[in-house]
């Protein structure tokens, strides 16, 4: 048997995931994905285009993660958003203070690496109290109110909580076929909606909808089968290296915040070592920073008033809290999450939009004049 050199096979996961975000952000940065965006879209100019971009994105990563699972390239069973304990209460609350805190930032984790990349400097401020909220969140105190709030008001399913997992219980049909199948149907559904009318289909739309979704299925692809090692030669124990959780991992963009920061300030600590999440943080920055300055625009931007700033401060600790006690943003649960078809994120998408409606029809309210002054 070879032996595995576990810190190459790290660093090359690493240097994939770095690759990968990095796109990901040049892509974002350039096209305007942003879910935020496809939300505030409807509700002011009655655009749908980056709700399809971000529909698109969801069929895609569906079937691509339907497919790897079913050919064996990754164990869908390993990831991290598949357990049998579902959080119902976690997921509602959670997704929805998430959605109204990316409004109140003017943008949801992703957005916010994006923006810094940009050089807007509201995003920085928002960075900071997103990740310092998250961490506090998973393991300060707010984590210990959470724990004995919210996530104790929970179901112990008899399966993991897929729906394949759940149907195949339930029906008694081989999970790995129902799984393609479901794949197939329900990720076909997201990007039949998304090409529907033939307006959707531009250039930019197309491309940020497959790349997006091809980024989160790619990242899949590098945690569950090109950094999974069957026997760890120091344990003799599987391993899923350089992931936060120790399963199988795609993009999330609320705790990496906090482990990100963690590992700036515990640098000198050999136990703070660069995960998935952490150099996902720095592509995305970087991607977006290098397609800012090739387009030329790059632009310092700051607070307008003491409103504006209180609202950046108030959303990145929203979506801190939020995004962790929902298990993901909407690119975690809304994207990487609901590729596996869990339960948890086919109630955290309508919570995130239904978040993000209260806290612009709130910001409207904000703007309009006093009829009594």
């Amino acid at each position: 048997m070879d032996v595995v050199d576990i810190a190459l096979l790290t660093k090359s996961a690493l240097l994939a995931s770095f690759i990968a975000t990095f796109i990901l952000g040049a892509t974002m940065q350039k096209t305007g994905f942003c879910s935020m965006g496809a939300v505030s879209d409807i509700f002011i100019m009655n655009s749908w285009d980056r709700l399809k971009q971000w529909f698109l994105a969801i069929g895609v990563a569906i079937i691509g993660f339907a497919v790897m699972s079913y050919i064996g390239l990754i164990d869908p069973l390993t990831s991290f958003y598949t357990g049998n304990k579902f959080l119902w209460l976690s997921t509602i609350i959670g997704s929805i203070l998430f959605g109204f805190g990316m409004v109140l930032a003017s943008g949801c984790g992703s957005k916010t690496l994006i923006r810094i990349g940009g050089g807007n400097l509201k995003s920085v401020i928002v960075f900071l109290a997103l990740g310092l909220s998250a961490y506090m969140t998973i393991r300060g105190f707010l984590g210990v109110i959470r724990i004995n709030t919210l996530d104790s008001v929970f179901i112990n399913l008899n399966t993991p909580q897929d729906l394949p997992s759940l149907l195949s219980s339930a029906t008694g049909m081989m999970r790995s076929s129902l799984h393609l199948v479901l794949g197939l149907v329900i990720g076909s559904a997201f990007i039949i909606f998304a090409l529907a009318k033939k307006a959707f289909w531009t250039a930019e739309n197309l491309f940020a909808g497959i790349t997006v979704g091809l980024i989160i299925c790619s990242i899949w692809a590098i945690s569950g089968h090109f950094a999974f090692v069957a026997e760890d030669p120091n344990t003799l124990e599987e391993v899923f290296l350089a992931t936060n959780s120790g399963k199988m991992e795609s993009l999330s963009f609320v705790a990496p915040y906090a482990y990100f920061l963690d590992w700036l300030m515990m640098y000198s600590d050999t136990s703070k070592v660069l995960t998935i999440g952490v150099v996902a943080v720095m592509g995305m920055i970087s991607g977006s920073f290098v397609v800012a300055l090739l387009t030329k625009s790059f632009r310092w931007e700051t607070f307008r008033d003491s409103e504006d700033t209180a609202n950046h401060l108030i959303g990145g600790a929203l979506m801190g809290f939020g995004g962790v006690t929902a298990l993901g943003c909407t690119v975690g649960q809304g994207l990487s999450g609901i590729s596996t078809l869990a339960l948890s994120s086919f109630i955290a998408l309508p919570g995130f939009i239904f978040g993000a409606y209260l806290a612009l029809r709130y910001l409207q309210y904000r703007l309009a004049p006093n009829p009594c002054s």
